[in-house]
């Protein structure tokens, strides 16, 4: 599994992507509650590309640099899929 912090566009796919379900449903995950990244964390984070931007948003958080990702916000379009 390849970390979304070291490719440019995964980065901006990150930055963009939002949570598809729950009470924080179509928040950015950055823009998540750190206590519910951290419960994820804890109880196991779901599998595939939710579960590896969820981590990558927990070391992000845990590090204090999850604001880069509002900041690809503004400067980088929204991937098209």
């Amino acid at each position: 599994m390849e970390s979304p912090l070291f490719d440019p566009r995964k980065l901006v796919e990150l930055a963009w992507y939002k949570m598809p379900f729950g009470k924080y449903k179509d928040r950015f995950l950055s823009d998540l509650p750190e206590f519910y990244v951290v419960w994820f964390k804890q109880k196991g984070f779901p599998e595939g590309k939710l579960g590896q931007h969820m981590e990558a948003v927990y070391d992000m958080k845990l590090n204090g640099i999850e604001d880069m990702l509002r900041e690809i916000r503004k400067q980088y379009p929204k991937p098209v899929k």
